[in-house]
């Protein structure tokens, strides 16, 4: 189960993909009455003003009773149906995870849930794992890992994490979303409470601009020299269950049977950028790029070729177009001249984390990473604490 504070990827480590469920207990203002769990939310048939309960705050997991809710759906008969006595969770955790947060953690799976055996781990340690399984001849490889909360870069050595380089940049897909939903209200329509509706544009019109200043000069311009201006279609939850894009021929501002139009222009890029430049926003911090070779620079001399050569990108945010090529271009021309940058591009980059738990629990040295029920009922949180480091 890879727990994140947008989605949960769940499953067997014997089936091909896992089950995505939101990590949250949503509420409608068209059911009152009914918490939509995970993905009952399919069930729900008016999404606008949708009202997120969540488990997670900037990436950590505070509110127990919605994560209990959560968990209990997914392990429940209409789900996966788990038999827990008899079944080994591996379950994901943030970089440096509060103690207070783990030993409740392993509180929960050992005494309410009597898991047989529990791992818990850094989702970036799975990824590069599996990493490191697809391409045995690498020595190293810098995981940037870009998710709801927040963005990691952490350098792995021969499969180990490089603690002290590891770095944090405040700045993940939930910020993206809100502040498109910032800019929205304030130059077209109030959206303040369409989370839910504006994640969904951000998701199907942003990208990454490659070249920042020349696509803000083109923004300015009329069409058809300006080829990012767009319309994009508000769901009314009657007829248009999804909003879409409209192509750029069809972008004419007019809605001919009353749909709502926000008009996106230089949105679509200027609200991915704030990966790469934060202090747009006021955040003082170092962009991926910037922190890519800022991280590099905290390792070993002679371990720096080899992460400029492996640099590896997963997390939903790396869905976005254009990413992989905008960090390629911007740590190219920062790294030194004589290495080589390599930086590709996870397969399905918000289920690998997931497909590299899989991979781990199919390997030989998996029964030499679990705590086992056994070891909780001699030692409890210190069995934890000696075998799993976070």
């Amino acid at each position: 189960m890879d727990n994140g504070a947008h989605s949960i990827k769940a499953g067997y480590s014997n089936q091909s993909e896992p089950r995505v469920l939101w990590n949250a207990v949503m509420k409608a203002k068209s059911e009152r009455r009914r918490p939509f769990i995970g993905d009952q939310l399919d069930d729900c048939r008016d999404a606008s003003g949708l009202f997120y309960i969540l488990p997670f705050q900037k990436g950590y997991l505070v509110n127990w009773d919605v994560q209990k809710t959560v968990w209990d759906y997914v392990f429940s008969k209409e789900i996966f149906n788990v038999n827990h006595t008899s079944t080994t969770l591996v379950i994901t955790e943030p970089f440096f995870n509060f103690t207070s947060i783990q030993e409740a953690m392993s509180e929960i799976f050992f005494e309410e849930y009597e898991v047989d055996a529990l791992l818990r781990i850094n989702a970036g340690d799975l990824s590069v794992h599996k990493y490191h399984r697809d391409r045995p001849k690498e020595l190293c490889c810098l995981l940037v890992d870009s998710g709801f909360s927040f963005t990691h870069i952490a350098p792995y050595i021969q499969g180990k994490k490089q603690k002290d380089a590891i770095i944090r940049i405040e700045m993940g897909g939930k910020m993206l979303t809100n502040h498109l939903k910032d800019i929205v209200s304030y130059r077209q329509l109030n959206v303040m409470d369409e989370t839910y509706v504006i994640n969904q544009v951000k998701e199907d019109s942003c990208f990454v601009s490659a070249d920042f200043n020349a696509d803000m000069k083109k923004a300015r311009q009329k069409p058809p020299v300006n080829d990012i201006l767009r319309d994009y279609v508000l769901p009314d939850f009657t007829s248009i269950k999804r909003g879409y894009l409209r192509s750029r021929e069809d972008s004419d501002g007019k809605s001919p049977n009353g749909e709502q139009l926000i008009r996106l222009n230089n949105e679509r890029f200027a609200v991915p950028e704030l990966l790469f430049r934060p202090s747009d926003i006021g955040v003082q911090q170092m962009g991926v790029a910037e922190a890519i070779v800022h991280a590099i620079s905290l390792c070993p001399p002679e371990t720096r070729p080899h992460l400029y050569r492996n640099i590896f990108l997963t997390g939903g945010n790396c869905n976005i177009p254009g990413f992989s090529d905008r960090v390629y271009s911007e740590v190219r021309s920062a790294a030194p001249a004589e290495f080589h940058v390599n930086v590709s591009l996870a397969k399905g980059p918000s289920q690998y984390a997931w497909h590299g738990g899989a991979a781990v629990s199919q390997s030989a040295q998996f029964p030499e990473l679990l705590v086992t029920r056994d070891d909780w009922e001699e030692s409890g949180f210190s069995a934890c604490a000696a075998k799993f480091s976070v």
